[in-house]
């Protein structure tokens, strides 16, 4: 999950300007901002606050509603949550892994092993649109060396 964030990151810093970061375009709902945003809510609550006991307190409606900030801001956002991801995994125990998660989420339990499955496929799932976003609204932009197997 460090890594994606950190791509995260990288997708954020690749828009050529912070406009673009916020570009809406047919069909696409979310621009880059918000995807970005959105997971660096949904992480530090789900896996910083419930598994690792931070202090965060999620503002979801802010996730989706916030725009136009700089690019700087959500790169600042997003390399807060690192931090909050590795800490909070790191205080899973074994036995915790295999538990239920501590939260019901959308009206439904599962271990935490297969919720934190879903938080990584929810995490490149974004991080993919994201790429798809910001090549669409700055066609010049290229790669943003993403995804490195380098860094597994």
């Amino acid at each position: 999950m460090a890594r994606e964030l950190r791509a995260v990151a990288k997708e954020v810093a690749a828009y050529p300007t912070d406009e673009a970061l916020w570009r809406t375009v047919p069909g696409i709902t979310n621009p880059g901002g918000t995807l970005a945003l959105h997971l660096a809510g949904n992480l530090q609550h789900f896996i910083g606050k419930v598994l690792g006991g931070s202090a965060y307190v999620r503002d979801r409606d802010a996730e989706f509603g916030r725009r136009g900030e700089p690019r700087a801001a959500v790169v600042a956002e997003v390399e807060r949550t690192i931090p909050a991801v590795v800490e909070g995994l790191k205080r899973v125990t074994a036995a915790q892994w295999e538990a239920e998660y501590p939260q019901e989420v959308g009206g439904k339990r599962f271990s935490t092993r297969r919720f934190a499955l879903h938080l990584c496929s929810h995490l490149a799932y974004h991080l993919g649109q994201m790429d798809y976003h910001r090549r669409t609204v700055a066609p010049d932009s290229g790669t943003a060396g993403t995804v490195s197997l380098a860094e597994l």
